[in-house]
């Protein structure tokens, strides 16, 4: 991969994510961290990036949704949301897909979710 801006270190509190061989170019992966999903987004021609895994319209998860390298697609009202931005192109809306930094660090993509809190145990569901 090129050197790029997202790769900077920061004192942020990053969680590793996946490694980076589970992304490729024009692809997306949707991931688990605690109870927040991550969709991890790599547009062609773009660097990759990484959104909360949930639909800003209707606040449903993306993790059906289908990435054709520049437009993320809903799959619950087909809303289109451009894959380096997270603007909504498909409606005439401030709708945005929630950005979360990004980096690569020892061959991860590590992405600051905020504070996680750890998924419900099989005793309390």
């Amino acid at each position: 991969m090129p050197d790029t801006p997202y790769r900077k270190a920061t004192n942020l509190p990053f969680i590793s994510i996946c490694h980076t061989s589970a992304l490729h170019e024009g692809g997306m992966g949707f991931f688990r961290a605690g109870k927040k999903s991550v969709l991890l987004l790599w547009p062609k021609g773009g660097e990759p990036k990484a959104y909360r895994g949930r639909c800003p319209h209707a606040d449903v998860p993306l993790d059906e949704a289908s990435f054709d390298g520049h437009i993320l697609t809903c799959p619950h009202h087909a809303w289109g949301f451009d894959g380096v931005n997270g603007k909504c192109v498909t409606h005439i809306v401030r709708n945005t897909l929630h950005p979360y930094p990004l980096r690569v660090e020892d061959d991860e993509f590590q992405v600051d979710i905020g504070p996680v809190k750890p998924a419900p145990s099989k005793q309390e569901q």
